[in-house]
């Protein structure tokens, strides 16, 4: 049984305990599609001031949606598409304060002003994205970068792919 914990602490500590919360949540499970979505709901329980948060995973040389939580969403986005799209082609966290001002920026949801998209490696092949959009401009900072990589790390080192 998950027990939700509050986090009281700073930011460094409260995602340390949403990462071991996540370790617990998957640890022995199989099931990617059940990893994926506990995944998005712990996330979306964790964070303020975010409107949209999961998975999309390859499919070829896209992204296909995955287990999110949010409003429906784009279904598939082409590898150097948008923020998710460069994010799996370049293999890198895309942190970006302003989705208008990103170039061939994909809008799923007009409320989003601010994204993060942190790619799912496993033996530096791209299986995936995490993303996580906010309706307020400049939502991620710094530290959501290091932690939601971290986070991404413990995951996937999980998945049973």
């Amino acid at each position: 049984m998950f027990h939700v914990q509050a986090y009281t602490g700073t930011k460094e500590e409260n995602y340390e305990l949403v990462i071991k919360q996540l370790e617990a949540l998957i640890s022995g499970e199989k099931n990617i599609i059940a990893n994926l979505a506990n995944a998005a709901a712990l996330l979306n329980q964790f964070l303020d001031n975010i409107n949209w948060v999961g998975f999309y995973l390859t499919e070829g040389d896209e992204l296909v949606l995955g287990p999110f939580q949010g409003l429906p969403a784009c279904v598939r986005i082409p590898f150097g598409k948008g923020v998710c799209g460069t994010a799996a082609q370049n293999k890198r966290t895309e942190r970006v304060a302003d989705v208008h001002l990103f170039p061939g920026h994909i809008a799923c949801d007009a409320a989003s002003q601010s994204e993060i998209v942190v790619p799912m490696l496993k033996d530096d092949t791209v299986i995936g994205v995490l993303d996580i959009d906010s309706p307020i401009k400049n939502r991620f900072d710094e530290i959501d970068e290091q932690y939601l990589e971290k986070f991404v790390k413990t995951l996937v080192h999980h998945l049973y792919i």
